[in-house]
């Protein structure tokens, strides 16, 4: 068995072409009579949950803490995840294709890893604001299994990674300007927040943030290797540009997929105009296989930003590694006269996340976690596909190994220079929600109704049941 769990690189143009199509003509949305049908159930099936997101809404703006948990009607109270399976407050049983938005690659409460963590609370506080021996075995083993990682840091969450990386890279080069692909997601640091989700936006979603925190941001389409270019030299007459972050496997983790020569091409553009690449690897970290997105490419770049798996679903999943040279002006104590990037966080690196995070990616390599996971998405990708097809629907499904995209409104992915473009995202963003609504009330829990994430526990049953569900909720398309 191969050491990643990417059996084949998808078709990027092919995959891009249908998409447009999609795009391009009228929605197929739920029936009428069906779409009533999957409101009542959550009405009639989902009762506890109503009642608790209308008292949270009372003490938690929109009363949900994260992006993730809303859920079109109303978000659903969990209160237990065990291997591929969620249980609502009401009792309800769905299959888990969220995987707490991707970390679980073991599945949901793994237990091998619960009684390491758990061994380790009965003498150890979760966090002491000094050092364990598991912040070294943790940034040893990442080490190890990724050659581009020479020093590694812990933080709290991808997007302080991110925040991390790009203050070391301007340390470092002694440059000002950072260029991300267009779409892509870099965490909500304020340098971030810009032309998110839909390439061309620029500041349009930096609500809240001055224009100069992010004046520095540029962004190129996704894919265009010429536009990157020209803005490199463009940058060498305004002092040039720190570094490119991308994500390996394309925006919005594939959502827009790269073709396979992008990264490759991009790590000579670096090269050229002395701008360091950074990945990010949030998600492809240790999903795709042990040596991340770079291993399966064979690239080397010069930071990599990690979350997610790094923690195996505990808290405090974030960390930053990278070249020794460029690292090391994130030391503490570094001595005086050097230049050091400032980096905290009194959970960063504590106890608990690294006795996690440690065990599940020993765990993730024994059980062969990635590959298994990739299988799964594999099939599921093909199968729903399969339904498209049978059912003489313009939807778009693939995958990259065991993260499964699965395109029925294209909302991320209209064109920004159509007059009406902000309107059209709104309406495609609405039927994206009620396509996971539907999955939903079918059993199946999925991102926001378009990306679903397979681990160790989708057997072939799990996945044979979801594409039931999958089938009966397509069914129920107009025209299908």
């Amino acid at each position: 068995m191969s050491e990643y769990g990417m059996t084949h690189w998808p078709d990027a143009d092919d995959i891009l072409a249908r998409l447009d199509n999609l795009v391009k003509q009228p929605m197929r949305r739920i029936r009428p009579d069906r779409l009533a049908g999957y409101t009542q159930w959550f009405d009639t099936r989902c009762a506890g949950s109503k009642a608790l997101n209308e008292e949270a809404r009372k003490f938690i703006p929109g009363g949900v803490q994260h992006n993730l948990s809303f859920n079109h009607p109303f978000p659903l109270a969990y209160t237990r995840a065990e291997g591929a399976y969620l249980w609502d407050v009401d009792g309800n049983q769905y299959i888990d294709f969220l995987q707490a938005g991707g970390p679980t690659m073991l599945g949901s409460n793994y237990a091998p890893v619960r009684a390491k963590v758990l061994e380790l609370l009965e003498h150890c506080g979760p966090c002491t604001g000094l050092f364990h021996e598991y912040e070294l075995k943790l940034a040893e083993l990442v080490s190890r299994h990724m050659p581009s990682v020479e020093m590694f840091r812990m933080l709290g969450s991808g997007t302080e990674a991110v925040m991390a990386a790009i203050r070391a890279a301007r340390t470092f080069t002694d440059k000002a300007k950072v260029i991300k692909v267009g779409g892509a997601y870099h965490g909500w640091s304020d340098q971030m927040v810009y032309a998110l989700h839909i390439p061309g936006t620029g500041a349009m979603e930096a609500v809240g943030i001055p224009r100069g925190c992010n004046k520095d941001t540029l962004e190129f389409f996704p894919n265009d290797l010429e536009a990157l270019a020209a803005l490199l030299d463009k940058n060498e007459d305004k002092g040039g540009t720190a570094c490119v972050i991308v994500e390996p496997f394309g925006p919005e983790s594939g959502t827009r997929p790269n073709r396979k020569d992008f990264n490759h091409k991009v790590r000579e553009l670096c090269d050229a105009h002395g701008s360091l690449m950074i990945f990010d690897e949030v998600v492809t970290g240790f999903r795709v296989g042990m040596g991340g997105a770079q291993g399966y490419f064979g690239i080397k770049p010069d930071l990599t930003t990690f979350g997610k798996c790094i923690a195996g679903g505990y808290p405090a999943a974030g960390g930053l590694g990278g070249r020794r040279d460029v690292m090391s002006v994130l030391a503490a104590g570094v001595e005086s006269g050097k230049a050091r990037a400032y980096v905290g966080g009194t959970l960063s690196a504590n106890p608990l996340s690294c006795v996690a995070g440690y065990w599940s990616l020993i765990e993730t390599e024994r059980t062969q976690a990635c590959q298994k996971a990739g299988r799964a998405g594999d099939l599921l990708a093909k199968g729903i596909q399969d339904i498209f097809d049978r059912k003489n629907l313009p939807f778009v499904a693939w995958n990259h190994g065991s993260i499964v995209h699965l395109e029925t409104s294209g909302a991320m992915l209209v064109d920004i220079m159509n007059p009406d473009a902000l309107g059209e995202a709104t309406s495609r963003k609405h039927m994206m929600e009620q396509m996971g609504m539907a999955y939903t009330a079918e059993g199946i829990i999925t991102i926001a109704g378009s990306r679903l994430y397979t681990s160790l526990a989708d057997t072939d049953e799990v996945v044979e049941a979801a594409l039931a569900g999958f089938e009966r909720a397509f069914s129920s398309i107009e025209g299908a």
